[in-house]
């Protein structure tokens, strides 16, 4: 999962990406890159780590230009290697620059096409690298010296023709512009909004609204499935839908765990929607057990604390904080190798005693992937003095890996493959394991937008809707997505230098 955003402004616009990594940070923790172009000249920085630590003033300063993208990114595939941060650029045609979220799935055969066909060269890993090369290569293709809008919208018509998977990008063309686009599925967020100023109006994308807000930018419309929106260096704004087929099918895990509560997504607010999560989970119980005996609903902090709060007020019984959490910690969803996570736990979360003393407890998280976390959250309530520890998941049981941007491990780590409900209740530890039942959480989230006819829930049932995936593709990610091939990670300390800008 990353953050990507792009600004075209009548002033610099260094800090104000700057801001918006900030804001997306919740979105990728790996490594963080802003490119900005001034007369023709892209100005970049990126490097491995949080968006805090990899600018520097002095670094900021070079970032020169009143357009530019940014990009937040966490090791997909099994690399963390700093030559994988993006943004990514070629020089032709024109000078591209893009940073990308989510996951091509024909990666195989596109790179054949880009060696032998193409003849463009890749220079790392990156998928997000192969889509760059796949739209300058069908911009070059034109055969123009000067392009415009009509010209950049026809070879976005080609991506989609050529690329399969999840894409929501943005793309810097010097001396021209800035393009986004997302794929006919429409699986990952990218908005676009308006500022209007003494000067003109001002234009941002971004992969969440939250991000507009903060910039005083006014949302204008989430971009639609197979839509490409370009907005000229001058500040002309041009729309048009490249797609002849179009699904949308958003992923569901954006509303459950990876966007911010403040976000709307394709007209759905995430904060109603894990409201609703509560609401069903709640209902569940009351159906299968109602005469449980729990006597306080502890969040893990922070995604679950929304559907918690709720649940806990229509089962009847005491909501309560009973960890607290150290801030200065990465998400562990997102740490690549095992031990790594284990460690984290421990230091990002303390529990309270006096929530837990001899009390029945149901301890709520958005949702369990490995139950590693899980298995120490509840250890560290039973030290803590609970009589008795029930787990709920806001999502269904997680059995089979995301391939559409979500790096989920390997399907032998994941706690919830090849076992039932119960049996994952006992290998976390817990005395009653409660899972969301995916049609409750289809329902929870669709409330908000009835147009939406389904969603991406492929982690939780196999069905994967661009229909391209079989077992000889999971067999090969899940080699690249196993903690072996995680803690062998390359860490070098490679960083690309353009214009002196590092």
């Amino acid at each position: 999962m990353c953050g990507i955003a792009g600004i075209v402004s009548h002033q610099n616009v260094n800090q104000e990406l700057y801001d918006a990594l900030t804001v997306l940070q919740h979105r990728g923790q790996d490594a963080a890159g802003i490119v900005t172009c001034m007369d023709g000249r892209f100005y970049l920085r990126k490097d491995n780590g949080l968006t805090r630590d990899v600018f520097s003033d002095e670094q900021m300063i070079k970032l020169k230009g009143s357009m530019g993208i940014a990009h937040v990114r966490y090791p997909t595939a099994g690399c963390s290697s700093s030559a994988e941060a993006q943004p990514f650029y070629v020089n032709s045609p024109f000078g591209l620059t893009l940073a990308h979220n989510g996951n091509l799935t024909n990666t195989e055969e596109l790179k054949g096409q880009l060696f032998k066909d193409d003849q463009r060269h890749l220079n790392t890993n990156s998928d997000s690298e192969i889509l760059l090369n796949v739209f300058a290569h069908e911009l070059q293709a034109l055969g123009k010296l000067r392009i415009d809008e009509n010209d950049i919208f026809q070879a976005v018509s080609a991506v989609h023709k050529r690329c399969r998977g999840a894409y929501a990008a943005v793309i810097m063309i010097a001396g021209y512009g800035i393009l986004a686009f997302r794929d006919p599925h429409g699986i990952r967020p990218i908005v676009f909004g308006e500022r209007k100023t003494a000067n003109g109006s001002d234009f941002m994308v971004a992969s969440e609204n939250v991000a507009l807000s903060v910039l005083d930018f006014d949302l204008i419309r989430d971009i639609e499935p197979g839509e490409a929106v370009f907005i000229e260096a001058t500040g002309k704004l041009h729309t048009k839908q490249c797609s002849d087929i179009v699904d949308h099918c958003p992923c569901i895990f954006e509303y459950v765990y990876f966007a911010r509560p403040d976000s709307i997504i394709d007209g759905i607010s995430v904060y109603k929607a894990r409201l609703r999560m509560g609401e069903t989970l709640a209902d569940k119980v009351m159906r299968e057990w109602p005469d449980h005996d729990i006597d306080v609903v502890i969040p893990i902090p922070d995604t679950s604390r929304t559907s918690a709060l709720q649940m806990a007020y229509n089962l009847g019984v005491k909501f309560r904080e009973g960890f607290m959490k150290n801030r200065y910690i990465g998400r562990t969803f997102i740490m690549p190798g095992q031990q790594m996570r284990k460690k984290s736990v421990k230091q990002k979360l303390n529990a309270i005693d006096l929530e837990f003393e001899g009390k029945n407890v149901l301890l709520v998280d958005d949702s369990v992937v490995r139950g590693t976390t899980s298995e120490q959250i509840i250890q560290m309530a039973r030290d803590a003095g609970a009589k008795k520890v029930y787990f709920a998941s806001a999502a269904p049981p997680v059995r089979y890996p995301n391939v559409y941007g979500i790096d989920m491990p390997a399907v032998e780590e994941l706690i919830a493959h090849n076992r039932t409900e119960e049996e994952v209740g006992k290998a976390i530890g817990a005395d009653k394991m409660i899972y969301q039942d995916l049609q409750g959480l289809i329902e929870a989230v669709r409330k908000g937008n009835s147009k939406i006819t389904h969603f991406d829930t492929s982690c939780f049932n196999h069905k994967y809707i661009t229909g391209d995936i079989d077992e000889a593709y999971l067999k090969r990610i899940n080699t690249l997505r196993n903690d072996g091939a995680q803690t062998g990670q390359n860490s070098d300390n490679f960083i690309i230098d353009i214009q002196n800008a590092v």
